[in-house]
């Protein structure tokens, strides 16, 4: 049994206000985890400049934060389900500042290396957390809310972009880590004394829509382990996942690259130099698209929204791999790379949710969320492809039909299998009740 669980006897719904303050307090806490994935590319060229390493080597500490911070999720999904949010999130806000103290001093790779381990450790539990308690409090609005929950992950640094970058320019990246982490640390462990989990009978059931498949029946993580269809949305997550995990990871240095990154580039009234009126767009969009993607997937179906998603996406890596070299193409390109990719965040663990019940949520969605973790194992050698070649023109193609291949599956393989997998489920559930009847 939970240790924090919603007010009210079980059976009682409680207010939507209520509900939607649980979702809120969940964003917040996202907002302030999300420097710690979207932030490491602008403290990627002044290590390097500092202490002389690799590029490639430096980038494997982004790599070991995102295995680390979807790896452990299943685990510390397992506790939310069994003993609620609270302490989970406030395990992670704690571990989250130290990781970027670490950070701070580090003067070696493997204190790099050591300090994004652990902050991946704490966001892991921030993240899945978070995302959990989204797809227990709405089940009637799934897509809805983890989109809003994701959300505040993908454009929670679009704030703290041009901050962060004067910071580290004004007084050094390491003056950067430690202040920024101890402050988004703080903010997590205070936020998180309001969350609790739902008690049973205080949402909605789930919804029957002619697009919308969702089971009655709860799958215990070990049976999603052992189900096909969990290992085609994870292959799916992964061949998505890479492309903007490699463009996250390297924004600045492609920019670098292509010798565009310090070029002013206005736009909509608005002056900034490439990289930060990039970033900074494409922290919004990414942002924007999570719950406004879920919100589509609410109403015509996961897989349908998938098809045109990841469709998008891979379109606009093609174009960015044709056009990106002109200052104000990147900038508009790759915010439709961010605003088509950060919808995963969002339609993954929904799907999840509508085919494996709600009692394990987080669990479950947790395992599917490993699968960044494998993706992010590729950021590394798309830097060497990219070394070996000369140019980010292989990396941009393989992405792009990586996605073109994810829409493909979407409409004409898991929609299918999905709805015979529920259909399946249901009849089970619904056999005991109609022998009773009988």
């Amino acid at each position: 049994m939970s240790t924090e669980l919603a007010p009210g006897p079980a059976g009682d719904r409680v207010s939507d206000g209520y509900r939607w303050m649980q979702l809120a307090v969940g964003v917040l806490c996202m907002v302030m985890i999300a420097n710690l994935q979207y932030g490491w590319t602008f403290f990627v060229t002044d290590i390097q400049k500092t202490f002389g390493w690799d590029r490639s080597a430096i980038q494997w500490a982004f790599t070991l934060f995102v295995l680390f911070e979807t790896w452990l999720v299943p685990v510390e999904g397992w506790f939310v389900d069994r003993y609620g949010p609270r302490s989970v999130v406030m395990f992670g806000g704690l571990l989250c500042g130290i990781g970027w103290v670490v950070n701070g001093y580090a003067t070696s790779l493997g204190g790099f290396y050591l300090g994004q381990i652990i902050a991946g450790i704490g966001a892991g539990a921030v993240y899945g957390t978070c995302v959990g308690n989204a797809l227990k409090w709405f089940p009637d609005k799934r897509g809805l809310a983890a989109g809003f929950t994701a959300a505040g992950f993908g454009a929670g640094a679009a704030l703290t972009v041009a901050p962060i970058q004067s910071m580290i320019a004004n007084s050094g990246f390491q003056a950067a880590f430690i202040n920024f982490g101890i402050g988004q640390a703080v903010v997590i462990m205070i936020a998180c004394m309001f969350l609790v989990a739902p008690r049973a009978g205080q949402v909605p059931a789930p919804v029957v829509k002619a697009n919308l498949v969702q089971t009655r029946k709860d799958y215990g993580p070990g049976a999603v382990l052992k189900h096909p269809i969990f290992w085609l949305m994870y292959f799916m997550f992964v061949i998505v996942g890479a492309g903007g995990l490699m463009i996250t990871a390297n924004l600045k240095p492609i920019a670098a690259d292509f010798h565009i990154d310090k070029i002013d580039v206005t736009l909509v009234g608005l002056t900034m130099t490439t990289v930060t009126f990039a970033a900074t767009i494409d922290r919004i969009l990414n942002g924007l698209t999570r719950p406004f993607f879920g919100w589509v997937s609410d109403k015509i179906g996961r897989e349908n929204t998938m098809f045109i998603a990841f469709g998008f996406e891979g379109v606009g890596i093609y174009l960015l791999y044709l056009y990106g070299h002109d200052p104000l193409l990147f900038v508009i390109l790759t915010g439709l790379v961010f605003f088509a990719w950060g919808e995963i965040y969002s339609l993954f663990p929904s799907t999840c949710t509508d085919t494996f019940g709600s009692k394990f949520a987080a669990t479950n969605a947790g395992l599917l969320y490993t699968a960044k973790g494998t993706a992010a194992l590729l950021v590394p050698f798309a830097n060497t492809l990219q070394q070996s070649t000369g140019s980010w023109d292989a990396v941009f193609l393989v992405a792009a039909g990586a996605n073109i291949l994810a829409s493909l599956l979407a409409i004409t393989v898991l929609k299918p299998w999905r709805r015979s997998v529920v259909a399946g489920a249901e009849a089970e559930v619904a056999g005991p009740t109609a022998v009773r009847a009988a």
